[in-house]
Parts: C-alpha cells; structure tokens; sequence
C-alpha cells in the first residue's frame, strides 16, 4: 500500500497554544487558519519553525497541510504548529522517527506559565520590604 495515499490527523502543542492539522497527500501547500502560511507567521524565525521537521524528512512538497491554531500567542502557535506536523509525518512515515526524536520536534515542551501567587504581586514578584 502506497502512504502517499493517506490522509492523517494530529494535534501540537505549546504552551496555550493548540494546532489541529490535516495532512494530504499534495504538492506542499501550507494552510494556516485559512491563510498561507508565510502571511500569518510574519516573523522568519516562526516561518522557519513550522517547516523544520518536513525539511528534516524531506517532505516540502509530498503534502497538503491544513491547520486550525488557536490559545496562545503567534510563536507559540508556530511551535504548537511543528509538534503537530511532526507527529502526522510520524504517523504517515513510520520510518521517519528517528530523524524527529532526534531533532526534539515529538517531544511536547512542558514549559507553562507559572500561576500567580495570593497575596503577592505575581508568580515570582514580591512586595517591597520595609523594616520601619
């Protein structure tokens, strides 16, 4: 059976962000909340992020992506983004997933914000102390 033919689901995350993705079999077209990818990532850095791990197992042009991002902000997205794009590749192409664990892109970063405490300024921020 050909993999070409198959179409996969999968969800990333980052933070508060979360992106839904549907992989087709294509001609690499990108889809971001209805928008090409490259007008709603502005920033290079985060163009770059989302297409790290298709350039790591050589599948820019193999597949149609289509993704809903929301939560968060837009670099989070992007990382959200890349999650789930790693693991519909992973899931399409059994073969890739050593190039993907190495490169870190399957590992969801556990980093959140920390919660702010009672009777405190924020998460870390305490009132000034004054001995008089």
């Amino acid at each position: 059976m050909e993999n070409a033919a198959v179409k996969t689901n999968a969800v990333g995350r980052r933070k508060e962000a979360i992106a839904r993705v549907n992989v087709l079999p294509g001609k690499g077209d990108l889809i971001v909340n209805g928008m090409e990818c490259d007008k709603y990532f502005v920033r290079e850095t985060d163009k770059i992020i989302v297409r790290q791990p298709l350039r790591a197992t050589n599948t820019l042009t193999k597949y149609d992506i289509v993704a809903i991002t929301n939560g968060g902000g837009i670099s989070g997205q992007a990382n959200a983004l890349r999650h789930a794009i790693s693991r519909a590749i992973l899931s399409l192409e059994p073969e890739t997933k050593d190039i993907l664990r190495k490169s870190g892109y399957l590992t969801r970063d556990p980093r959140m914000k920390e919660r702010k405490k009672y009777g405190q300024k924020g998460a870390r921020k305490r009132f000034q102390w004054t001995k008089r």
